[in-house]
């Protein structure tokens, strides 16, 4: 953790590097150090406008490039896939901007750009995790109004978000939400955990590895320190679960302990939505 606070705290002012000045990479460097400090708390920033568009990752490419260095290697994924477009597009900029090296496999990076997925690997005290953020308000569902949105975060008050996983529950019998499930960070602030799968929710409660939340077009920074508590919010007689499908496997490398796909098109087979892994587990390695 010092490790990486002081690597957020060094400024080389005698040296480009990146797209990004030295100005706007200090500002974003201070609103990370602020979300590292107040865990869960949304930072506002000033955004700057960058090479893609606002929703297509600009928080998170601005926080990464913000903290990375000659020394760090990136890995940039979009759902798990090293090859997407989204992650293709986002890995090239930063590395044809920053002559930094880049890799595939999750534990031979110091840096991980993400859209919606954590990667099955492991990640460690030396890794910092970036995750792209569409929407970075949680309670943005059950209410409109700014000015009360800032009272109820505020106040703690998250009373209609428990109402509106209790109507969830009632109309359905499960609650139904998936993707970018609500937690409680370090008992004090509900965040949106961006489009990510409930799979990786249990990954970010006191994980070794920093966390870094950026959402461009609302122009938010929020964190999630190491070996910090992230619990979802549920009911004490309502159990959170991940996703699972009975019986299915991986259709490439076998695997029924990792987050699984449906195949489009398909209704029975499924592959590992983290390519490398699934690459990975395949060979044996």
């Amino acid at each position: 953790m010092t490790t990486l606070l002081n690597k957020l705290i060094d400024d080389n002012e005698s040296e480009q590097f990146g797209i990004l000045d030295e100005y706007s990479k200090r500002e974003i460097r201070r609103a990370v150090l602020t979300a590292v400090a107040v865990p869960g708390y949304q930072v506002p920033f000033g955004s700057r406008e960058m090479p893609v568009a606002r929703g297509w990752g600009s928080g998170g490419l601005q926080i990464t490039l913000a903290v990375i260095g000659p020394n760090d290697i990136i890995k940039v994924i979009d759902q798990g896939d090293d090859q997407g477009v989204n992650a293709v597009n986002l890995r090239r900029l930063i590395v044809q901007s920053t002559k930094v090296s880049e890799t595939t496999t999750a534990a031979k990076s110091s840096i991980v750009q993400s859209r919606h997925r954590i990667p099955e690997d492991g990640l460690d005290q030396r890794h910092i995790l970036v995750l792209q953020v569409p929407v970075p308000e949680p309670l943005r569902g059950v209410e409109r109004d700014m000015r009360e949105l800032a009272r109820m975060h505020a106040e703690a008050d998250y009373s209609k978000m428990w109402v509106s996983l209790y109507e969830d529950k009632v109309r359905n019998g499960v609650i139904t939400q998936t993707t970018g499930y609500p937690c409680l960070v370090n008992d004090r602030y509900v965040i949106a955990t961006t489009p990510i799968p409930r799979w990786d929710i249990p990954k970010l409660d006191h994980s070794p590895f920093l966390t870094l939340f950026g959402a461009g077009r609302e122009k938010r920074i929020y964190a999630v320190p190491p070996f910090t508590k992230v619990e979802p919010l549920t009911f004490e007689d309502v159990p959170f679960e991940v996703e699972k499908t009975e019986g299915a496997t991986c259709s490439q490398c076998g695997s029924n302990s990792s987050f699984l796909v449906e195949i489009p098109g398909t209704q029975t087979r499924w592959v590992c939505s983290d390519t490398d892994w699934c690459e990975r587990n395949l060979e044996g390695n």
